[in-house]
């Protein structure tokens, strides 16, 4: 049985999403902290950023350089994965293509049938 919505439950459901937008701006809240960076540093931050926006820069240029590092280290572990194992994917796919070659040729052997 479907019930039609009262005023009080508008009500209440518009002040519950207002508690939850607040509750996660409230939980994302900066924090100042202090950076020591080189002068040559500063000045290019200043030539880049606007005037306030330092913060958001960085924040932006941290996370785009653990992005990357995250991506960079993955690559690594890959590569040294496939260096590692390069011998016995060799020999699994040795002692596989006979049976792959005969599919390949009774698949070849369907298509010209039709």
């Amino acid at each position: 049985m479907r019930r039609t919505p009262t005023l009080f439950d508008i009500h209440t459901n518009r002040v519950y999403s207002i508690f939850m937008i607040m509750k996660r701006e409230i939980t994302s809240m900066n924090k100042r902290i202090n950076v020591i960076l080189p002068s040559a540093t500063v000045a290019i931050l200043d030539k880049v950023a606007t005037q306030g926006n330092r913060s958001a820069l960085i924040d932006r240029a941290i996370r785009h350089y653990i992005k990357a590092q995250s991506r960079q280290t993955l690559r690594q572990r890959l590569k040294q994965e496939a260096l590692a194992n390069a011998g016995r994917d060799l020999e699994l796919a040795a002692e596989w293509f006979p049976l792959e070659k005969e599919a390949w040729q009774l698949a070849q052997g369907l298509k010209k049938q039709k």
